[in-house]
């Protein structure tokens, strides 16, 4: 009787250990599927995100910067439009203006139209141009189901903001 019992605590051991396993296996791929379903959609929001300054450079490309509106205002969302109508108004008035002072597109007064580009996403969810001329620019995007529209375009390593720049010096 007593080697009875000691077989079927042991068998009741083993049993829970293989139940903790399944269980175990059955959370582990859980994870593994929420983990993908999360990917697909911010795999496919960088895409977008790509897809949309990518087109937006070879605008320009293809029209050598004569766009108008300029290509990044044709690209912008309305906060960031609004900015640079303000710098526009503001040229108009005061004959003088208020802008950074060149291309930001491709960090240039004499923008190089033919220069390779090289396009991804930081880990902060900029899209980052590289130039073949070793500057790189960041755009700041957002996006809906359908599109992506430039927020702002960070013009140096401080995290300087065009949208910013233009608010505060164009009055």
């Amino acid at each position: 009787m007593n080697i009875t019992l000691k077989t079927s605590y042991f068998m009741e051991g083993a049993m829970q250990k293989m139940i903790f396993s399944i269980v175990m296996l059955a959370i582990g791929f859980s994870a593994i599927t929420a983990t993908a379903n999360l990917t697909q959609p911010l795999q496919t929001a960088f895409a977008m995100k790509i897809d949309t300054v990518a087109k937006m450079y070879q605008q320009d490309v293809n029209n050598e910067g004569m766009d108008n509106p300029v290509v990044l205002q044709q690209y912008a969302n309305p906060d960031l439009k609004a900015a640079m109508q303000r710098e526009q108004d503001y040229f108009a008035k005061a004959k003088t203006s208020c802008h950074v002072g060149y291309d930001v597109l491709w960090n240039s007064q004499d923008p190089d139209y033919a220069q390779d580009k090289q396009f991804s996403v930081t880990t902060r969810g900029l899209v980052q141009v590289s130039l073949a001329h070793g500057h790189d620019v960041y755009y700041e995007l957002s996006c809906d189901n359908s599109a992506c529209q430039v927020a702002d375009v960070i013009l140096d390593e401080d995290g300087t903001s065009l949208r910013a720049h233009l608010l505060k010096n164009c009055p």
